[in-house]
């Protein structure tokens, strides 16, 4: 699989979009916004929100989950689930939360989106075998243009991004609890840790992708998931797995 191949898009800047708009390397979470002119088009706009991390304050999350902080303090409950109601032709499914970067992509300084090899046959796979959901720290205007590039299939039923987290001691972090669905019929896909920090036991991890084109992680996990797909209860299995590795 060659570089050429793997690239969902790419674009140039000339010196002063350099200058006021320097791209970096995404790690899970980064992102932020400008105002850009219209005819600078989606992909100036997709990765520009990348920027100026530093300067965004976290979220407002109007539907915190039930959590004891620190400070003894509760936080609210949510006031409803994240994903809608499942669809009959996923009934009976177990819904796979699925990371975005450094799990499926590598968004480059060099600004362009690199695809981890094999994302395509998993991702179509999955999207056969489970109720498969989209749940990045990312903002959705640079995560929604590169899922849409990179779903061919139409794998991703849902798609949740940065404001469907919880802010918890300077993590963005994804709760499965309010997802809506049963948590034994829940797996997260992840390469971050902190990310499934209120739920390890559901959790498949994977190792962080940059731009090593003979990974094979997401070839290798095919067959597992395939063996995954026709249980009841997830939690046997995982635990299974983690013993293993």
């Amino acid at each position: 699989m060659d570089h050429s191949s793997s690239i969902i898009t790419q674009v140039t800047r000339d010196e002063e979009e350099n200058a006021t708009c320097p791209a970096r390397g995404r790690r899970e979470g980064k992102g932020g916004s400008s105002k850009k002119p219209r005819s600078r088009g989606i992909f100036h706009s997709l990765f520009c929100c990348l920027c100026h991390k530093e300067t965004e304050p976290p979220p407002v999350n109007n539907n915190a989950p039930l959590l004891v902080e620190e400070n003894g303090t509760l936080s609210k409950v949510p006031a409803k689930p994240l994903l809608p109601q499942i669809k009959s032709k996923d009934a009976g499914k177990i819904c796979v939360v699925i990371d975005l970067d450094e799990t499926l992509v590598h968004s480059s300084f060099k600004v362009y989106v690199l695809k981890r090899p094999h994302v395509d046959e998993f991702l179509k796979r999955m999207g056969e075998l489970f109720e498969c959901v989209l749940f990045t720290a990312s903002l959705s205007k640079y995560a929604d243009p590169v899922s849409d590039l990179l779903d061919k299939w139409g794998a991703f039923r849902s798609r949740l991004f940065r404001e469907s987290c919880v802010f918890h001691r300077g993590n963005y972090v994804k709760d499965l609890s309010r997802l809506g669905r049963d948590l034994n019929k829940v797996i997260i896909i992840d390469n971050s840790p902190a990310s499934y920090v209120f739920h390890p036991d559901n959790a498949v991890p994977v190792a962080s992708w940059f731009d090593d084109m003979a990974d094979t992680e997401l070839l290798d996990l095919i067959p597992f998931f395939e063996r995954l797909s026709k249980v009841d209860d997830i939690y046997d299995i995982l635990k299974q797995q983690r013993t293993a590795s």
